[in-house]
Formats: C-alpha cells, structure tokens, sequence
C-alpha cells in the first residue's frame, strides 16, 4: 500500500518561513514525479511545484524566487522550503507523486492528506 507521509506546516507570520517534507512509502519500482499542489479556501487546487525523475522542475509563478523544491532519491522525499510567506500562500499543502509500482505498466498518481499553512499576524 503506498503511502505519502507529510510533515511541516503549522502558523508563521507575513515574511516568515516555513518547510514541508513528504516521504513516500510502500512497492515502488521508480518515481516520476513528486511535489506540491495547495487549495485554498473557496479556491481550485493549483500546482506549487513539482520535480520530475529528470530534475526538471515546474514552480507556479506565484511563488518563483520564494520558494525551492528539493528531492532526496534515497529516501523517496521530497520537500518544498518556503520564504518570504504572505497571506495568498494560506491554504492546505498536498503532495503529489507519480510513482511506477511493482507490477504495474504505467504509473499511477497518489495524493497525501494535506497539511495547513497559515500566514497571518
């Protein structure tokens, strides 16, 4: 059973900085792609930033320059610092991987529970 355990978020202050970190678990063969997607309130779930087996990374314009992903193949991890927190980053944070499972063809996308982050004074 494949699982994406995520950790960080919690309450930090306009310009403030936060980190979230998410590892990936159970009978995966390689990972295609693994990174972070947020919804706020009342609002669609957009793309954060992503970061493909290649390196390739795709970062949402709202956040070039604040914030970096980071992968850890090793440890099938990946982890988004970010900086320079405003309010418009408030929202839930998931991560997102692309995984090729044992036994499968193709791979197959799976989402973690998602973590708050709240920027407010």
């Amino acid at each position: 059973q494949v699982q994406l355990v995520e950790s960080g978020g919690g309450l930090v202050q306009p310009g403030g900085s936060l980190s979230l970190s998410c590892t990936a678990s159970g009978p995966i063969l390689s990972i295609y792609s693994m990174g972070w997607y947020r919804q706020a309130p009342g609002k669609q779930r957009e793309l954060v930033a992503k970061i493909h087996s290649d390196g390739v990374r795709n970062i949402a314009d709202s956040v070039k320059g604040r914030f970096t992903i980071s992968r850890d193949n090793t440890k099938d991890m990946v982890s988004l610092q970010m900086n320079s927190l405003n309010s418009y980053d408030t929202a839930v944070y998931f991560c997102n991987a692309n995984l090729l499972l044992r036994g499968s063809v193709g791979p197959t996308g799976f989402w973690g529970r998602g973590t708050q982050v709240t920027v407010s004074s």
